[in-house]
């Protein structure tokens, strides 16, 4: 079984280079994940043509607008345009549903008082545990990337495949362990030389490539330093860009 991977949004907070927030389209075809799902999430999938109700679930490295701010969109969007159904799960660090019910409250007031149509499950999934999204196995280890609850980095596996997304953190020797012998290993990459706090640089995925054993390295959240430099990576390392599809 493959896992197909569509790159809804690859860009970093502020959409450097033309690029959306973070959102991945996981599909086997018998289930169908979002990986992130940023604030500029809705606009990029729509114009990917992606069946927002056959979605299962949508899991979330962290807790900051780029990666999970679509969501309050989306929930309307199922509520009054697809007219959902079927359940959603959302699952997330530790305090996901909070987080999310004030965002839907501040960009849309009294929202979270709509009586759905479809249910909302929340599932809140432990640094350093093991945890079944609607049969996607998902293994977390906390980073480094303050957002207001532990942000982490996934190991995702189903059906044999499996993928890596180190999350948004500064480097950490825990990206060597949990990429480790991953199909595919999504690091983000915000800068190439300078120093950016709670962000990895090429120059220290460089510095460990050869620990790395991943069978395939894809970077991504790159910004303009980064963007302005991607000729000048080894030619092992991939860039992701919007549009994408990657077969693992």
């Amino acid at each position: 079984m493959s896992l197909r991977l569509t790159v809804v949004g690859s860009g970093d907070a502020f959409g450097s280079g033309g690029q959306s927030n973070t959102c991945f389209h996981l599909d086997d075809g018998a289930g169908r994940w979002f990986l992130d799902f940023g604030a500029s999430a809705m606009v990029a999938a729509n114009a990917a043509g992606i069946d927002m109700n056959a979605v299962d679930a949508i899991i979330l490295s962290h807790l900051h607008g780029d990666h999970f701010g679509g969501i309050p969109f989306l929930i309307l969007h199922a509520q009054f345009v697809t007219e959902r159904r079927r359940p959603l799960t959302i699952a997330g660090p530790p305090g996901v549903e909070a987080r999310i019910r004030a965002a839907q409250e501040v960009l849309f007031p009294e929202s979270t008082a709509i009586d759905l149509n479809y249910a909302i499950r929340f599932v809140e999934m432990i640094p350093g545990e093991t945890t079944d999204i609607c049969g996607m196995s998902v293994s977390t280890v906390e980073v480094s990337h303050p957002s207001g609850a532990p942000p982490l980095a996934l190991r995702l596996e189903r059906g044999g495949c499996v993928l890596a997304f180190s999350g948004d953190s500064e480097w950490l020797e825990t990206l060597i362990e949990i990429s480790r012998d991953a199909d595919l290993f999504i690091c983000e990459c915000y800068a190439f030389e300078h120093a950016i706090p709670f962000h990895v640089r090429y120059r220290d995925i460089e510095a460990n490539l050869s620990r790395l054993t991943a069978r395939r390295i894809m970077l991504t959240h790159l910004g303009t330093e980064m963007l302005a430099n991607v000729d000048a990576i080894d030619p092992a390392v991939g860039t992701l860009r919007d549009g994408m599809v990657i077969e693992i």
